[in-house]
């Protein structure tokens, strides 16, 4: 008998016990994660009713493999230009969030007696939340369009890659086994270096490469260029001396702003919840019960903290940038729970061999929790927030109003922020690129030449003409997109001119002593080397190098805005004050189709302005009484959220369960044709036959001859075989009802 691999039997164990599990999950409108950590509990050591796992050692590397195509997936969801438009609501409420779980986690692990690491890492665990079981929420409870939504989804986005900073950051704490600031520090900036140098590369030869073998890319080559760039990044990220997640994680985050970003994204789904099914599974495999009964009141308490702790700290951290009361307590309420990165986050500290053996099921004991917890919060939010505006004292509401007011973004650009996106990012990117070009001729062209001259200069020399376009970018670099400010703008950046060169210059002297000191001595040539090279760059710059750069930075601007370019465009502020800007795409079975905006009654019923409608790539920009409202036409809608709910029912109109049943007598008839029938020596068109029998014909046969889809000019005849689709019993009346004589 053929011998079964023990890896095949275990997965099979492991699908199969998912796979049951799961549908008895969906079954009872649960979340799938918790039924893969049950199926996982259920193959594992520690319960010996069913099969057991045999080979626990291949099943961590497939989890493993799990956890890179699960930050693949989710990087391939996330997307830098997401980023951008979080808005500093978002970014605040999640930094405010992350670093109090942070403080609260390390604290309640000191107070329980932990060590220093348990602590981190419980701190780390704790304070990021679940996408999958939030979106799952919102998605069971129907919450779209509401205003605190878009909030708690920026708040992931920002979150997401914080966890991937503490990833890499606990990874160093990990291996030095100490808290130094320094280090630290050290590990921040070059996590952020690394970060910005492949984004500039991925950026600029992806979408090239991508284009080059269009035609290529079937699904299946897709998929598999995908898989191949994604674990190519990962080594990448390993031999730099970062973790394998944080790869993924990046090469998922490049690919999503191609063109083809979509269509990876959801040729990976399947491969990537395959393989988070066995990560998540192989997580519960790990729930030790007699460590859960020993640590029972423990699990309550962190649980507790848990909750609490991110309501708190994400409610706070919603008013500090401005949010409305309501809709900082409901994404507070909305983000108390922890899932797949602590997950990830406690394996980590297992892996390294650095966490107590009872952090992990505690862990997902915590989650477990949490996860059963959410949906309820998020539910009875809005009746929770109506009851403490009712509590709070009026002066505390009038302040915290103002407050709100006071934080609104004001109208027109800043300059500062003009500043920063004309001068500040361009500086900060060109920079990344000289240091990465620097410390490559250093660390890797240096060692490989072999010549009498003083090789130190002639590296020098090398690193300074391939850097000098983007040094030259930075010394009398201008923004690129100055022709569409305002006037009054420009003025006043024209007055902040002789400051704005200053820095430049500061920093471009800065960049250029740095390339000088990997090779010789600043000390010793600083003064002529910056005075070189700064005449050099100059003229350099105009003769060969600014035509080279622009090629460069207008290659890169269109790749980064070549994905969806039309969806790019802003959509205004359109809502004020406690109102909300919210998206429905009306249904062709609402009773609002074919009715215009006077006729369809939506602001006397439901108190809703129709803000702009979007029909395929038009707008309808303030539409009037008139306008017709028809399929499939995005509505924006201004209003609150209770208005909103009510009017997305009659708007988004599901069709009936049951579509009605096709008549059990309409099909195929076959028909001969008698002398004495009234429909010969007609045309098909004007027999009357169609009418008669509410059909189609649809073949003729003549004389041996057959003919499909006969024409309507074709005149009918005695013993002509004719086939119609149409109501047999009227074919039947037809026949039975008397020929005329």
């Amino acid at each position: 008998m053929t011998h079964l691999p023990d890896l095949i039997q275990d997965l099979g164990i492991i699908l199969i016990t998912a796979a049951i599990v799961t549908l008895l999950f969906k079954r009872l409108k649960q979340p799938v994660v918790l039924g893969y950590l049950i199926a996982g509990f259920l193959v594992g050591p520690y319960f010996t009713f069913l099969p057991t796992v045999r080979d626990r050692h291949s099943i961590t590397i497939w989890a493993e493999i799990g956890v890179i195509f699960m930050l693949f997936g989710l990087g391939l969801e996330f997307s830098f230009k997401k980023l951008t438009k979080v808005g500093k609501s978002a970014s605040i409420t999640a930094s405010f969030e992350i670093l109090f779980m942070l403080g609260l986690g390390y604290l309640t692990g000191q107070i329980l007696g932990w060590t220093r690491m348990d602590s981190l890492f419980l701190g780390g665990i704790l304070s990021i939340s679940s996408t999958t079981i939030i979106v799952r929420a919102f998605d069971e409870l129907g919450l779209k369009g509401r205003s605190f939504v878009s909030l708690v989804f920026g708040a992931l986005i920002v979150e997401d890659l914080i966890a991937i900073l503490l990833l890499v950051l606990l990874s160093s704490v990990a291996v030095t086994q100490t808290l130094s600031g320094t280090a630290l520090l050290y590990s921040s900036l070059r996590l952020g270096f690394f970060l910005v140098l492949w984004f500039l590369i991925g950026i600029y030869l992806l979408p090239i490469l991508l284009g080059r073998i269009k035609s290529l890319l079937s699904d299946e080559t897709t998929l598999i260029v995908s898989i191949g760039l994604c674990l190519m990044m990962v080594i990448i990220a390993s031999q730099v001396g970062f973790s394998p997640a944080l790869g993924a994680f990046v090469m998922g985050s490049l690919l999503a702003e191609t063109r083809e970003g979509k269509r990876i994204e959801h040729l990976m789904l399947p491969v990537k919840d395959l393989f988070s099914a066995v990560f998540f599974v192989s997580v519960g495999m790990m729930i030790d019960p007699g460590v859960l009964s020993d640590y029972f009141w423990i699990v309550v308490l962190i649980s507790s903290v848990t909750i609490f702790g991110k309501l708190a700290s994400t409610t706070i951290g919603a008013l500090l940038s401005g949010s409305s009361l309501k809709n900082s307590v409901q994404a507070g309420m909305s983000l108390a729970q922890i899932g797949e990165f602590s997950f990830i986050i406690a394996t980590l500290g297992m892996t390294l061999k650095v966490t107590s053996e009872f952090l992990y099921p505690i862990a997902v004991a915590v989650s477990a929790i949490t996860t059963f917890t959410t949906p309820y919060l998020i539910q009875y939010s809005s009746p929770f927030c109506d009851w403490l505006e009712g509590k709070l004292p009026s002066t505390l509401k009038a302040a915290l109003s103002r407050y709100e007011s006071a934080m609104s973004p004001g109208q027109g650009n800043e300059v500062l922020k003009l500043v920063w996106r004309g001068y500040g990012l361009k500086i900060a990117l060109n920079a990344v690129i000289v240091i990465a070009i620097t410390l490559a001729v250093s660390r890797w062209a240096l060692p490989r030449m072999q010549m009498d001259f003083p090789v130190h200069l002639v590296a020098c020399a090398l690193a300074l003409l391939l850097s000098a376009p983007f040094l030259s970018a930075i010394f009398m670099g201008r923004p690129a997109n100055a022709a569409a400010w305002q006037p009054d703008t420009i003025e006043r950046l024209r007055r902040l001119q002789l400051g704005i060169s200053l820095v430049q210059f500061l920093i471009g002297a800065i960049l250029t002593a740095f390339v000088v000191s990997e090779f010789t001595s600043v000390l010793a040539f600083s003064g002529v080397f910056l005075i070189l090279a700064t005449a050099l760059g100059a003229l350099f710059f105009s003769r060969y190098s600014e035509p080279f750069y622009r090629a460069v930075e207008g290659r890169f601007v269109s790749n980064l805005r070549g994905k969806e370019e039309k969806k790019e465009e802003a959509k205004p502020e359109l809502a004020p004050w406690s109102a909300n800007l919210a998206e429905f795409i009306l249904s062709p079975n609402s009773p609002l189709v074919a009715k215009t905006l006077q006729a369809s009654g939506l602001k006397e019923t439901y108190g809703v302005t129709i803000a702009m409608i979007e029909r395929g790539e038009s707008r309808i920009l303030a539409p009037k009484r008139n306008d017709l409202l028809l399929p499939y036409d995005k509505l924006f809608f201004i209003g609150t959220d209770d208005q909103l709910a009510s009017v997305k029912a009659v708007v988004e109109t599901k069709p009936s369960e049951r579509p009605p049943s096709r008549p059990e007598s309409f099909g195929l008839t076959s028909l001969v044709l008698h002398a004495s029938d009234k429909f010969i020596q007609k045309t098909i068109r004007d027999c009357g036959l169609r009418e008669a029998v509410n059909g189609l014909i649809v073949g003729l046969e003549r004389e041996g001859q057959r003919m499909l889809n006969p024409d309507s000019t074709t005149v009918l005849q005695a013993g002509d075989l004719i086939w119609i689709v149409g109501d047999r019993n009227l074919i039947r009346e037809v026949r039975k009802s008397p020929s005329p004589t």
